[in-house]
C-alpha cells in the first residue's frame, strides 16, 4: 500500500489555447481521479503546468513579430485561467520558464553529464547561411514527396499527414530567410536509451501487465524494435542553455526539459517535494494522451533511471484521441472547440462539458464529440435523470414538510432493495475509478440517479401522502438521503453541481465514506430551496456552435487555397480544335433521380441544343434562366441518366469547391465563338 499519490498531467504547449481533445484525453480524467482520492481522504498532489519551450513557440513569435516570452506569457495565463474556471483542481500549475525550472532542469542535465550518462555525437543538419542558424524541422519547408503539395514542413506534410524528415522535402527552403539550406556538422549530447532497455523491458513488460492495452502495446512495440540513443540538446536560441562548457547556442531539447517540469512545479508547491518524488511510499500516476506514451513510459523513466534518485511511475493511463463532428481535431485548421471560447459562449455549463467528455472518453479507442450528442446527454441525462430526481425529491420535501426533513419510519422490502442497489452501484463506481475506468464509473453514478427516479415512480409519494403520511415521510427521507449520496459520487465528475447540492442539503463536507449510507441528512433540519441544477440546451445553441465550426472550416479553406498546378503545355492548333461558344439558357430543370444534374435547353444560334451539367448542388434551375453561358460545342454527344447531352457548359471550381458557371460579362449573340 502506498501512503500518497502524485498525479501529473501532460504539460499543454503554451503556443495556443487548449481544446476539448486535450480535456478528454488528459485533464478531465486526471481531475476526476484527484478529486476521488481526496474524497477518500488520501494524500494527493496534483501537478500541472505549461510547456513553454520548443520550435512552435518561436515560429509563432516570429510570425507575430513578438518575443517567445510574450507568446508563453499570453497562453500560460489563458490556459491556467481556463482550467480554473472548468474546475480542474491542480495543487500547483507552474511553467517551464520559471527560475526554479531553469535551475532544476540544468542541475538534472549536469548530474547525468557528470555521471557520464550521455554520449556525444556529430551529425550533419540543415543550416541557413543567411540567418546563421541551424534549422529545426519546422523551420524547413518544401514540396511533399508523397502528395506533391507545397508548404510541407520538415517533420510532416499537413496536406496528406505523412511524417517526413527535412531531407525528404523537394526543393527545401528555410522559413527564416527563404534561402536554400546547406548541410553543416553539429555536435549534440544523446541519452543512450539502449543502455536502459533491459531494465525498461523488465519494468514494463513483466511488472506492469495491468497497464492499459494501448499503453502496454505501444511500449512493447518500441522495445521490440530496439531503443536508440536520443538527442537531449538542440541548436536553438529559445530554451534552457545546455549547462556545460563549449555548448554556446545549444539548449535542452524540449522533450528532455518538459517532464522535468513536473519535478520543478512540485518544488514550487512544497518544501517537502522530495517525498513526492523519492519516497518509496509514494506512487506516481501520469495522465497523458497516446502521442506522449513513449516519452512518459520509456524516455522519462530512462532519464529517472540514469539520475538514480527518483521513483518510476506506477501507472500511465493514456487515452486515445477525441474527434470532433467525425473529423480529426486540428489546431492548424481551427477545427476544435476551444475551452476559453466555450466558457464564454456557454456560461455556467462547465459540468455539462465535463460530463459529456467523460461519457465519450476515448479510453480504449478514438471517440467522437458532436454538438447533437452534447445536447442529447445534457437534456436526456443531466436534466431528465439526475436533475429531475433531485428536483422532485427536494420539491416534495418543501411541499409537504416546509423543507424540514421528516423522520423515516419502518423500512419495507422495497426500501431495502433500493438501498442495496445504490450500494452495489457505488461499489462498482469505486472499483471503476480505482482502475481508471472513468467512463464506466460515470455510468454507475448516473445509475444511482436512475434508481432514485424508479423508487419515486414506484412508491408515488404524491399519492400516498393523502392516505399514509407516515410511509410518505419514510420515502422522502430516503430520497433526500439518496440525493446526499449523489452529491458525493458526482463531485469528481460535476463538482459545481455537487457543491450546490451539498449546500442545499446542508452538508458541510463531502467524504467518500459517506456513500451508501442513508443517514447523511439529519431529521428535522431545514434544507435549502429547490433549484434547477441543469437546464436544457436549446437547438439554437447547438446550431450556432455547428455553424461556427463550418465557418471556421470555410475560412481555413479560403486562407489556404492554392490553384492547381498548370497542366502540361499544349500547342495552339490543339487548342483551336476546341469549339467554345456562347449560348443563352432558354430552359433549365433538374434531371429526375439525379441529385447533381441539371438539363439545359440552350439557344446556340444554330437551332438549339440540350446539355446536361453536374452543377445542381450549386444552382437553382430558375436562377439560370436567361443567362449567357459558355459551352463546348464539338464534344461527342453522350447520355447521362437517359438524357443526351450535346456539349459541356464551362464552369470554374472556386476555392471552397463551388462550381461557378462561366459566361460573358457583356451582351453577346448566341452562337458567337470564344477564342
Amino acid at each position: 500500500m502506498f501512503k500518497r499519490t502524485l498525479i501529473t498531467s501532460a504539460l499543454p504547449y503554451a503556443n495556443g489555447p487548449v481544446h476539448i481533445g486535450h480535456l478528454a484525453g488528459v485533464y478531465v480524467p486526471a481531475d476526476i481521479y484527484a478529486r476521488y482520492l481526496r474524497l477518500k481522504g488520501e494524500e494527493v498532489m496534483f501537478v500541472g503546468g505549461s510547456d513553454e519551450h520548443g520550435v512552435p513557440i518561436t515560429i509563432k513569435a516570429r510570425n507575430e513579430g513578438v518575443t517567445p516570452q510574450d507568446i508563453v506569457d499570453r497562453y500560460h495565463k489563458m490556459i491556467k485561467e481556463s482550467f480554473e474556471e472548468l474546475g480542474i483542481s491542480f495543487d500547483v500549475y507552474g511553467r517551464t520558464t520559471s527560475k526554479t525550472h531553469h535551475k532544476n532542469a540544468s542541475d538534472f542535465f549536469r548530474k547525468l553529464y557528470d555521471k557520464g550518462e550521455f554520449i556525444e555525437k556529430t551529425s550533419e543538419q540543415l543550416y541557413d547561411e543567411e540567418a546563421g542558424e541551424f534549422l529545426a524541422d519546422r523551420y524547413v519547408v518544401g514540396t511533399c514527396p508523397h502528395c506533391g503539395k507545397d508548404g510541407a514542413y520538415g517533420d510532416q506534410c499537413e496536406a496528406c499527414g505523412t511524417s517526413l524528415s527535412p531531407s525528404d522535402l523537394i526543393n527545401p527552403k528555410s522559413k527564416l530567410s527563404g534561402s536554400t539550406p546547406v548541410l553543416k556538422e553539429t555536435s549534440h549530447w544523446y541519452l543512450p536509451l539502449d543502455k536502459w532497455e533491459p531494465k525498461l523491458r523488465q519494468w514494463i513488460l513483466e511488472e506492469h501487465k495491468e497497464w492499459r492495452p494501448n499503453v502496454y502495446g505501444q511500449c512493447k512495440s518500441w522495445l521490440d524494435m530496439g531503443l536508440q540513443p536520443r538527442a537531449v540538446s538542440r541548436d536553438l536560441k529559445w530554451g534552457i542553455p545546455v549547462p556545460v562548457d563549449g555548448a554556446e547556442g545549444k539548449v535542452l531539447y524540449v522533450w528532455f526539459d518538459a517532464p522535468i517540469g513536473y519535478i520543478s512545479n512540485t518544488i514550487d508547491a512544497t518544501p517537502e517535494w522530495e517525498k513526492w518524488w523519492k519516497d518509496k511510499d509514494t506512487r506516481m500516476i501520469h495522465f497523458i494522451g497516446k502521442d506522449n506514451i513513449v516519452f512518459h513510459c520509456i524516455v522519462f523513466p530512462a532519464m529517472l533511471l540514469a539520475h538514480g534518485e527518483y521513483n518510476l511511475p506506477d501507472n500511465v493511463p493514456a487515452n486515445e484521441f477525441l474527434n470532433l463532428e467525425d473529423d480529426k481535431i486540428s489546431t492548424s485548421r481551427n477545427w476544435a472547440v476551444w475551452l476559453h471560447e466555450y466558457l464564454r459562449e456557454l456560461p455556467g455549463k462547465q459540468d455539462v462539458l465535463r460530463y459529456v467528455l467523460t461519457a465519450n472518453a476515448p479510453e480504449t479507442k478514438d471517440n467522437n464529440f458532436t454538438w447533437k450528442d452534447f445536447q442529447a446527454r445534457n437534456n436526456s441525462e443531466l436534466v431528465a435523470i439526475l436533475g429531475n430526481f433531485i428536483n422532485r425529491a427536494t420539491v416534495l420535501i418543501h411541499k409537504y414538510y416546509g423543507g424540514m426533513i421528516p423522520a423515516a419510519g419502518e423500512l419495507t422490502e422495497a426500501d431495502k432493495e433500493m438501498m442495496k442497489e445504490v450500494k452495489e452501484s457505488i461499489n462498482s463506481l469505486s472499483s471503476n475509478l480505482d482502475n481508471f475506468k472513468f467512463r464506466e464509473g460515470l455510468k454507475d453514478a448516473m445509475n444511482v440517479a436512475r434508481i432514485g427516479n424508479k423508487y419515486l415512480a414506484d412508491t408515488e409519494p404524491w399519492k400516498l401522502i393523502k392516505t399514509d403520511p407516515v410511509r410518505t415521510a419514510t420515502i422522502l427521507n430516503l430520497a433526500v438521503q439518496l440525493c446526499a449520496n449523489l452529491a458525493v459520487i458526482f463531485e469528481p465528475f460535476t463538482p459545481f453541481m455537487a457543491a450546490k447540492l451539498a449546500e442545499q442539503l446542508r452538508l458541510k463536507v463531502l467524504k467518500w465514506d459517506m456513500t451508501g449510507k442513508f443517514d447523511l441528512v439529519p431529521d428535522g433540519i431545514e434544507i435549502g430551496q429547490p433549484e434547477l441544477l441543469f437546464e436544457k440546451v436549446e437547438d439554437a445553441v447547438v446550431e450556432a456552435q455547428v455553424k461556427k465550426l463550418e465557418d471556421a472550416k470555410q475560412k481555413n479553406i479560403l486562407e489556404n487555397w492554392q490553384p492547381n498546378a498548370v497542366k502540361e503545355t499544349v500547342d495552339f492548333p490543339t487548342f483551336e480544335k476546341m469549339d467554345i461558344r456562347v449560348g443563352k439558357v432558354l430552359e433549365c430543370e433538374k434531371v429526375p433521380k439525379a441529385d447533381k444534374l441539371l438539363k439545359f435547353k440552350i439557344d446556340d444560334g444554330m437551332g438549339g441544343r440540350t446539355i446536361v451539367s453536374g452543377i445542381a448542388k450549386y444552382y437553382n434551375p430558375e436562377d439560370l434562366l436567361g443567362k449567357d453561358v459558355c459551352f463546348i460545342a464539338n464534344f461527342a454527344p453522350r447520355k447521362l441518366k437517359g438524357v443526351e447531352s450535346q456539349g459541356m457548359i464551362l464552369s470554374a471550381q472556386d476555392s471552397d469547391g463551388r462550381l461557378v458557371v462561366i459566361g460573358p460579362t457583356g451582351e453577346v449573340r448566341p452562337g458567337s465563338s470564344v477564342g
